[in-house]
């Protein structure tokens, strides 16, 4: 089974993708916060990492950095999810190391698809 960590903060969009990529086969580890999910990231090595842009203690985008930046974690996929996509976020979100980049509210099918890509199957 492949581990996803999803770093959200809003616990209802937490709570319900955890769910739904559950029931997709995936085991899911969660994180609040930028700085947790980096913690979390370096101590599970999931397989995949979903990261929120806005995000408190550290934005979406240093932890994208950090982990691209960090030998244990370079290699793990990214997927950017925002809810407040705005003009520049997508480049800056490449810019920062992620490997993709999805938008809020999550349309599960094309999300998956994402991932999927992102894991090589």
């Amino acid at each position: 089974m492949q581990t996803i960590l999803l770093v959200e903060d809003n616990e209802m969009n937490r709570d319900m993708l955890s769910r739904r990529l559950s029931r997709k086969g995936f085991q899911i580890i969660t994180a609040e916060d930028g700085k947790e999910g980096v913690d979390l990231a370096i101590r599970q090595r999931p397989d995949l990492i979903l990261m929120d842009l806005s995000l408190p203690v550290m934005d979406g985008w240093e932890a994208t950095r950090l982990l691209k930046n960090t030998d244990e974690t370079k290699h793990i996929p990214v997927i950017v999810l925002t809810a407040h996509a705005m003009a520049g976020d997508e480049a800056e979100a490449y810019r920062a190391g992620c490997d993709d980049f999805d938008t809020k509210p999550v349309v599960l099918e094309r999300l998956l698809e994402k991932i999927n890509t992102a894991l090589g199957q």
